[in-house]
């Protein structure tokens, strides 16, 4: 059931979501000072390819300079995205077909927020 939701997601925009995470993340990688950032957008891009069958978790290893990398990227960039999934997924509620759908992009919330901190496992 997760590979015709996954095959489906990504025809009807999983596809171009993902692909704007990489390429922005590419971008951010042209800096030094953008690399680990660049690195967590191109994560991101890899897990919205295939949302379904996946959850949200914590990584185990939780440090000082992962805690100050989630704080500027909510700053800059997260609150952005996490704006952007929760609006896709309140459009999406209002079928019953795209509640799944709806489902995936509330769950890339927080990684969207913490993407240091936060996988998709």
């Amino acid at each position: 059931m997760s590979l015709l939701g996954n095959l489906v997601w990504l025809i009807f925009g999983g596809l171009i979501a993902g692909l704007g995470y990489i390429i922005g993340g590419l971008c951010l990688c042209v800096t030094i000072v953008g690399i680990p950032f660049g690195l967590q957008a191109i994560n991101l891009g890899v897990a919205t390819f295939a949302p379904f069958g996946k959850q949200a978790v914590s990584t185990e290893n939780q440090n000082s300079l992962k805690i100050v990398f989630d704080v500027i990227w909510i700053v800059l960039f997260g609150w952005e995205i996490a704006t952007a999934h929760l609006t896709a997924a309140l459009i999406l509620a209002i079928t019953i077909v795209g509640l799944p759908f709806a489902k995936q992009h509330i769950k890339l919330i927080p990684i969207a927020l913490f993407p240091f901190s936060q996988e998709l496992r």
